[in-house]
């Protein structure tokens, strides 16, 4: 059985209905702190099985304590975090004790099951920074976090790999994903932020759905094709599909190292303003807009050198941008409906 941790979230469930339709049994663990359990209801209509699921706060040991003694737990795909960069900054401990005691919780009770149980790590593109090169590899070096949110990253990978060198058996994989978004094409599950949305594509299908009266872009003065951001934006199945790939990687004994990192992006940079023209053409719709200044801490542009996913995870993306804000604007609309 595959333990998701945080399996109800955006690509948590997305990941979940992936490993249903591989045919594996999945146990999905969540406190509902950033989701519902309607969750289930949306994994079930999308991969026509319905998980077991256990709500839990992976801040309580003994609670871990139980969940490995009541099921046969084969891999770890680690996504519960508090996420947002914002919060973090005005809520640091709180994201530090969540963050970090769930993954140390997680890791002490993988150290005390004496089994090999590979581990999938939910990391992120923000352990670079402001990359002094791109495409981005991952030998870029790790710059100093922006937020408490990135240095919960940052230092949990760090956790991790002195796991791996304390534990000859324990073997890990951290994904460090660039910008998701999309939606299942069953339209089953999306994302569906609580309160404001922190990214560019739901807020762009909130904008258009009436939510907002207009969507504000934060610069238009940057080094780049047309002035606005540029980010690596990845379709959120193509993502999920990545996790499968990477704990089959370790389940079948072709890891080269105890611990291993990829990035998960296209390749392909898209400017917020790129974003914006796809969602118009993909939707027919005219997006209520307007350029504003620049947003303090945003970097000018970052995606992925995937060669690494391509030629060792052998994994790449197979879907469009277009593609990814059709499926959000689909679900955008069915959520609003």
């Amino acid at each position: 059985m595959i333990l998701v941790t945080g399996g109800l979230g955006y690509i948590g469930s997305h990941t979940v209905v992936s490993l249903l339709e591989k045919g594996y049994d999945v146990l999905v663990v969540d406190d509902l702190s950033n989701s519902t359990v309607d969750v289930l209801d949306g994994i079930e209509t999308a991969s026509g099985i319905r998980p077991v699921f256990e709500k839990l706060d992976l801040q309580d040991r003994q609670g871990i304590e139980h969940l490995f003694k009541s099921y046969t737990i084969d891999g770890i795909i680690h996504f519960a975090a508090y996420k947002a960069v914002g919060e973090s900054v005005e809520k640091p401990i709180a994201y530090y004790q969540n963050n970090l005691g769930s993954l140390l919780n997680l890791l002490s009770e993988i150290a005390q099951s004496n089994k090999s149980i590979p581990f999938i790590f939910s990391s992120s593109c923000t352990v670079y920074g402001e990359a002094d090169a791109l495409p981005i590899s991952e030998d870029a070096p790790i710059k100093p976090a922006t937020s408490p949110y990135g240095n919960t990253k940052q230092i949990g990978e760090e956790i991790i790999l002195d796991a791996t060198r304390a534990n000859a058996s324990f073997k890990a994989i951290a994904l460090r994903y660039f910008n998701p978004i999309g939606a299942h094409p069953s339209i089953a599950i999306g994302e569906l932020p609580i309160g404001r949305p922190q990214n560019l594509v739901p807020f762009i299908t909130q904008t258009a759905a009436g939510l907002y009266p207009k969507l504000t872009v934060f610069g238009n003065d940057y080094p780049t094709v047309d002035g606005t951001n540029v980010r690596d934006y990845i379709h959120v199945v193509d993502l999920a599909e990545a996790h499968i790939v990477a704990l089959e990687r370790i389940l079948d004994g072709k890891a080269n190292d105890a611990y291993e990192v990829f990035n998960l992006g296209t390749g392909k940079g898209s400017s917020v303003l790129e974003v914006v023209k796809s969602f118009e053409r993909v939707s027919g719709l005219k997006l209520n807009y307007e350029l504003g200044p620049r947003r303090a801490g945003d970097v000018v542009a970052a995606y992925a050198d995937t060669t690494k996913a391509r030629e060792v995870l052998g994994w790449k993306t197979s879907r469009s941008l277009d593609e990814a804000v059709a499926s959000a604007w689909n679900w955008e609309q069915k959520v609003r409906n």
